[in-house]
């Protein structure tokens, strides 16, 4: 996930300003290219209309139902002449987009009994024994011990009462930089900074962040967090394997998901997009694709930020949850551990009201949490069913999958702020109104 604070304006400003040569670059604008894939008309026709009004250079909506996917691609992976045209194959940066994928990591876990879904997050990082929750959160670091242990299903909630460097303020958020808690990456100037500050593994972050005041008692509200990111140390622990290397072996490599990367390879650098960030009506490369933060290994694995990958491969991803579990005749997960994941797993009395757009998140009213995306608890007329889960990215990436109505939808751009343009309304409407035909 992005951080908009420390990330944020300013931050993402001022990093533009260390990136002269693509500044320099910004106002190019080239005529766009045909469209490559054909799709359904309203599809089709959204993408083309976004790259013909240049709200975006290039775009990919991959969408289906049970069956094989549908493509619908537009303009290129970047603003030059000679980029390459986008398609399924082509990378995005999907930041949170990898929420969903390491809370199904998790649910494999819950599913063979190495994890409770219930059990205390101390039980693996013992560090996280005895927490403490903030008393007055916007002037000090001041705490009480927590009511109760941080669990399982706090941590695929954001129920945990863990931070996030875009929603915590204060003396807090001061700490967090402090202690370099920012699993993310925005571009290589950014990251030589963070790099200075940020733990080298996983194992450490996770450590670090049990050495953190809570903004609440977990289990009584809803923040969005870094609970995704500390999951990922879980599932190492657990599994007794590193995070990266459970995701490739339980879900990457039996789905055939082939092109998601934590570190894009120089083989795949080509298909990399470049990623954009708007100043006013000004679209300036913030993460050139030829240079990209992308194309170097991070610190770690982050399992709430970190991958870049195909519009091909989500959909295979959201295709097995569509399916309860299983793609091409390879069963990753029962169908009651999907559908538990898909499940409104909000600890009672915990409400989620949605979040801005700004982030990455979703918004709109009547929904729940299930394992790392949001869950509608009620089905919209015209629109998504009740169940339907997904999540999105701070880049404008979004993807869901709605059991009840058999649609699944995965959007794949890269500019920020991603509630620029209402992409993820238009994507929507225009993928049930095909599916409809």
């Amino acid at each position: 996930m992005l951080n908009l604070n420390r990330f944020g304006l300013a931050g993402i400003a001022a990093a533009l300003l260390a990136t002269t040569a693509c500044i320099a670059q910004s106002d190019v604008r080239t005529a766009p290219v045909a469209s490559v894939v054909p799709a359904s008309a309203e599809t089709q026709a959204l993408a083309d209309r976004y790259v013909a009004e240049d709200k975006v250079p290039g775009i990919v909506i991959a969408y289906g139902g049970r069956g094989d996917p549908v493509f619908a691609s537009a303009g290129r992976i970047a603003e030059e002449a000679d980029a390459p045209a986008a398609d399924a194959d082509s990378l995005w940066r999907v930041y949170s987009m990898p929420k969903p994928i390491t809370a199904m990591a998790a649910m494999i876990l819950i599913e063979e009994g190495k994890i409770g879904l219930d059990q205390p997050v101390s039980d693996f990082i013992p560090g996280f024994a005895e927490m403490r929750v903030l008393t007055d959160p916007e002037n000090s670091l001041d705490s009480r011990p927590a009511a109760r242990p941080i669990t399982i299903r706090h941590l695929l909630t954001h129920t945990a009462g863990l931070g996030y460097s875009i929603i915590t303020t204060g003396p807090l958020l001061a700490e967090y930089n402090r202690l370099g808690i920012n699993p993310g990456q925005v571009n290589v100037q950014q990251e030589t900074e963070f790099r200075k500050t940020r733990p080298e593994t996983l194992a450490e972050f996770a450590d670090r962040v049990a050495t953190l005041p809570l903004i609440a008692d977990p289990g009584t509200k809803w923040s969005y967090s870094i609970g995704l990111d500390v999951m990922g140390r879980v599932i190492e622990v657990a599994s007794g394997m590193p995070f990266d290397a459970f995701v490739q072996q339980r879900l990457f490599d039996p789905l055939g998901m082939k092109s998601s990367y934590w570190t894009v390879p120089e083989s795949a650098a080509g298909r990399l997009a470049t990623n954009y960030f708007y100043l006013g009506s000004r679209r300036i490369p913030i993460d050139p694709r030829e240079a990209s933060v992308f194309l170097q290994p991070p610190s770690f694995p982050y399992g709430g930020a970190g991958l870049g990958m195909s519009a091909r491969d989500y959909d295979r991803f959201l295709h097995m949850l569509l399916n309860q579990g299983e793609l091409d005749g390879v069963r990753v997960m029962k169908p009651e551990t999907v559908q538990l994941a898909m499940s409104n797993l909000l600890p009672e009395g915990v409400q989620f009201g949605g979040i801005g757009g700004v982030t990455g998140g979703t918004t709109g009213g009547n929904l729940g949490y299930g394992a790392g995306g949001s869950v509608y608890l009620a089905s919209v007329p015209g629109g998504a069913g009740k169940g339907t889960y997904g999540w999105g990215g701070a880049a404008g990436t979004v993807a869901w999958v709605d059991p009840t109505n058999g649609v699944r939808g995965t959007v794949m751009v890269n500019f920020m702020p991603p509630d620029k343009w209402p992409l993820r309304a238009d994507s929507v409407s225009a993928v049930y109104a095909d599916m409809a035909r």
